[in-house]
């Protein structure tokens, strides 16, 4: 019953921006913390995006300046504003949600940036 759906990703130009949206269903996220993580083809899913219940937020070195995370929880979303997005941002982008004892993911969004 458990849902986290992305959407907004796309083909973009480098320079360009996106806006990558996580919405939930059978889970409240005010009560977890919540994340962006990422995979390109052969590497490792790594850690974008995170931000703690206290809303402190940690970001990957390479995004930090031109990555945000935010939330709604009105609308129960999750938001990753990316700017001057760069090739090396292309991969995909998975939302996730975390407390103790349960963790969930969505199923990602494919974000490639040309240049």
């Amino acid at each position: 019953q458990v849902r986290l759906a992305e959407s907004g990703g796309g083909l973009v130009q480098a320079g360009g921006s996106l806006r990558l949206s996580c919405a939930a269903s059978g889970v409240t996220f005010t009560i977890h913390a919540v994340g962006w993580y990422r995979q390109a083809p052969g590497k490792q899913r790594e850690l974008v995006a995170i931000q703690n219940t206290g809303g402190s937020t940690n970001y990957a070195d390479s995004v930090k300046g031109r990555f945000t995370l935010s939330r709604d929880n009105a609308k129960n979303a999750v938001y990753l504003q990316m700017n001057d997005l760069k090739p090396e941002d292309t991969g995909v982008y998975v939302c996730n949600a975390k407390r103790a004892g349960y963790n969930y993911w969505g199923q990602g969004t494919q974000v490639t940036v040309s240049s």
